[in-house]
């Protein structure tokens, strides 16, 4: 069976507007999705939300909280995979789609479109401020 794959994802809220990437690979191709990946081997999970948001988003981000970790062994279609989800700022750079992403917007938190994964569960939990416990 293995074990659990180690994901992360980022939530970046501008101007109470929170980033989506276009997801342009499947499970759940087209849908909107926070930006991330998975962990490199001997990657940080904060360096691997830092580079995951560069190559999807073109932003350089800083790590501001922990929103919370996601592990139903449901959430990823492919296989088990454990999220942990942090809350960015954005430091520089100029928005556009990259590696795996069709595309980049900026959607309300409130109204979200259909999100893949948990993701619309994780945006919930950084609204209600982070930290979310089991």
């Amino acid at each position: 069976m293995g074990h659990p794959r180690l994901a992360v994802d980022g939530v970046i809220e501008i101007d109470g507007r929170v980033l989506t990437v276009i997801r342009g690979q499947p499970p759940f191709l087209g849908m909107h999705a926070l930006p991330g990946g998975g962990v490199e081997l001997g990657e940080t999970c904060e360096a691997a939300i830092l580079r995951e948001v560069l190559e999807e988003t073109g932003l350089q981000a800083k790590v501001d909280q922990l929103v919370g970790v996601y592990s139903d062994p449901a959430r990823d279609p492919r296989g088990h995979t454990v999220s942990i989800a942090y809350a960015l700022r954005v430091e520089s750079g100029v928005l556009h789609a990259g590696s795996d992403a069709a595309g980049a917007e900026f959607v309300d938190p409130r109204r979200l479109p259909s999100m893949a994964f948990d993701h619309a569960k994780i945006v919930e939990d950084f609204l209600a401020g982070g930290q979310r416990a089991p």
